[in-house]
């Protein structure tokens, strides 16, 4: 994430999209460990995995790789030295 991002309201609206979809996707992982046969939850989560994908897609086109160890791509040049971090906002 470069530095000048830092005052970007778009930044700071995707970024806050991610953690709502982040935390209701955890809620709904531990209720789901509880209700397996839960149908509708069930269909809840997949349909939230995919908006987060599209979410956090659409955030590193934008600002730079979410999550490191192979798990985002990085542009050119290498990006995870730019501050601040997104767990850091």
């Amino acid at each position: 994430m470069a530095k000048e991002n830092v005052g970007n309201e778009a930044f700071y609206e995707l970024l806050q999209c991610l953690q709502e979809v982040d935390f209701v996707l955890v809620e709904l992982n531990l209720y789901l460990d509880t209700h397996p046969d839960d149908m509708q939850a069930l269909q809840q989560y997949n349909q939230l995995v995919q908006q987060r994908w599209q979410l956090a897609q659409e955030y590193e086109n934008n600002y730079g790789p979410l999550m490191h160890f192979g798990h985002s791509y990085s542009r050119h040049p290498w990006q995870w030295n730019d501050t601040p971090w997104p767990w850091q906002i």
